[in-house]
């Protein structure tokens, strides 16, 4: 394994239930209709028109030996499979036992805007032996994105930063002028992706990046479409599902978007889409049982309780505080609610939760209290230096990212990274794909709604599809999906849920699968952003899943998890915020930054 393999692997690898949580999904029962529905016969026409040629070259020199990477060139719009085109890039990592191969099993790591290519190179490193013997294993950048062809929506990096600047300097608007700052933001935003950013900007619906990822399927050989996609990703496969219901060998969804919640209904098109599907009050929620158990397993384990019995009364005055009177580090750094919620968010992604959480309100407690001897400002100034190494931390991880992007463009024919998109790939995939409010000052009502349930998580989520109002947004894409998501598919879609994911909520987990009439639950109580990598019982299940095709219809399968603070505070020295080998990949926001699904 290359030095270079390393580094992308190593970035790439960066309880009780409440009543709403005991209600799992009314699927459909197991004598339901089980002859799939069909793709549609003008959908098959224009997809299955389109022959690709993928241009494959050999870049072994640059991860690990036998990978293959490649470009192919795909229909800009579908209703002209003849005209312009966009070129799309992918990874395969050929199946360590080819003779036993059962075929191709296509990753997406969510995002929206994640890399494909990323994730198919790191997979030998998370994913069951049994399955990188037997499947090839295909990352696709989608269109727009990452070492495809990218949309930019700005001239230049100093464009970019002058437009989006202020929705970096917070994790979301608080006074008056943060807020004008924020709309503001939002709508130069929407204007430039509309006009500099087309066409690019209207082809990136995800109901385009199926029809590549089917036709694609088709170029390799697959006669239906086997796929494990986490966060954003759980909407690609449920897309393809849904546009292609015939065509489905083995689905896995994890980290699941509520489908009608991310594309809009003309019910709640007035709400803003990172509204509606409900982050934010996951967020909170696991964020509020975190605390409350911390108080309930006492001091021997986190450090929360051996400041009060109560560390949930103890968060609210330490909150309550820290809004009034911002904690000032030195004269060019002060901490403020925003960026200690934003810090805690980052925590709610990792599977150790509960650790990181108290560990940094612990850091965040500690820098509210005024010193007053040698060895109070001994302590003060060791939580200073803290925090000063976790955001080096996070800033190391990022650049890390960066830099793996970077070298892989410069070492690969045929792939490109002019600047860094990430945030017009983001925006293009979810304003194309959502209904949303025509103004953009719409998301201060919102926010303020949204933080009645979900608390500064709700603010943070609900802001993030802000440049998404249509009267701004005005790059339309005529063939994104807004549904049905409730086809008949010709296999089980395998839908996993995770009580505790502070970003996909697991509400919508299971309206994705109480909609597919032909579909397969996994209820975890396990922590952190999608639940691949948390238990034995969820890994077993996707595998086999996986390896036969075969899910049980209409049935729910819950599995367990570990819980919080099931060690003592010693354990907390193993920490890292690169996961163990086996965890899925999830892309962990950077304090201060919007969160990502």
């Amino acid at each position: 394994m290359s030095a270079f393999a390393a580094l992308v692997v190593a970035v790439a690898l960066a309880g009780s239930t409440t009543a709403a949580q005991a209600a799992e999904p009314t699927a459909a029962t197991p004598d339901a209709v089980t002859v799939p529905d069909q793709t549609d016969p003008a959908e098959a026409a224009r997809v299955d028109s389109v022959v690709a040629d993928i241009d494959w070259f050999d870049c072994s020199n640059v991860v690990d030996k036998g990978v293959q990477c490649g470009t192919v060139d795909l229909p800009l719009d579908y209703d002209e499979p003849e005209g312009p085109t966009t070129s799309v890039a992918l990874v395969r990592v050929p199946a360590t036992k080819p003779t036993a191969k059962l075929g191709t099993l296509f990753l997406n790591p969510g995002g929206p805007g994640g890399s494909g290519v990323n994730i198919a190179i790191s997979a030998p490193y998370f994913l069951p032996k049994d399955i990188v013997q037997r499947f090839d294993l295909v990352g696709i950048d989608p269109r727009g994105t990452n070492f495809s062809d990218n949309v930019a929506c700005f001239r230049n990096i100093g464009e970019q930063t002058d437009t989006l600047l202020p929705t970096w300097e917070a994790a979301y608007p608080r006074t008056t002028a943060q807020r004008t700052d924020f709309v503001n933001s939002a709508k130069k935003y929407g204007q430039a992706c509309s006009t500099l950013g087309k066409p690019m900007s209207a082809s990136m619906s995800t109901a385009n990046v199926a029809r590549d990822m089917d036709v694609i399927r088709r170029t390799l050989g697959d006669s239906k479409l086997t796929y494990l996609g986490f966060s954003y990703g759980s909407y690609l496969g449920n897309v393809y599902a849904n546009i292609f219901p015939d065509r489905v060998r083995a689905i896995v969804i994890d980290g699941v978007l509520d489908p009608e919640g991310w594309a809009g209904t003309a019910a709640n098109q007035s709400t803003p889409q990172t509204q509606r599907i409900a982050s934010g009050d996951g967020a909170w929620k696991a964020l509020r049982s975190i605390l409350t158990r911390c108080g309930q397993k006492g001091p021997d384990y986190c450090y929360l309780a051996k400041r009060s019995s109560n560390p949930a009364r103890k968060f609210d005055k330490f909150a309550k505080a820290i809004k009034a009177n911002p904690i000032v580090i030195d004269e060019s750094f002060e901490v403020d609610y925003g960026l200690v919620m934003s810090f805690l968010m980052s925590d709610l992604y990792q599977l150790e939760a509960a650790a990181w959480v108290d560990m940094d309100l612990d850091m965040f407690m500690e820098l509210q209290e005024t010193p007053t001897s040698a060895a109070e400002r001994k302590q003060w100034n060791a939580a200073a230096k803290k925090l000063t190494s976790r955001m080096k931390e996070y800033k190391q991880l990022s650049a890390a990212q960066d830099a793996a992007k970077q070298e892989l463009a410069a070492k690969v024919p045929g792939f490109a990274f002019p600047y860094d998109n990430g945030p017009e790939a983001y925006q293009s995939v979810m304003c194309t794909d959502s209904l949303n409010p025509g103004n953009a000052a719409s998301w201060v009502a919102a926010g303020t709604t949204a933080a009645k349930t979900g608390n500064a998580f709700g603010q943070m989520w609900t802001w993030a599809s802000a440049p998404c109002a249509s009267r701004t947004w005005t790059a339309k894409d005529e063939d994104a999906y807004r549904g049905t998501f409730d086809h008949v598919t010709s296999a089980p879609v395998l839908v996993v849920g995770n009580w505790w994911d502070p970003a996909t909520n697991y509400n919508g987990a299971k309206a994705a699968a109480a909609l597919l009439p032909n579909s397969s639950f996994i209820s975890s109580n396990s922590w952190g952003h999608t639940a691949f990598g948390s238990s034995t019982c969820v890994d077993n299940a996707i595998t086999n899943y996986l390896l036969t095709g075969k899910a049980v219809k209409g049935a729910t399968r819950r599995c367990v998890g570990a819980q919080p603070f099931a060690q003592k505070l010693e354990s907390y020295e193993s920490l890292s915020l690169t996961p163990k080998k086996g965890r899925a990949p999830v892309s962990i926001p950077v304090p201060g930054t919007a969160p990502t699904l």
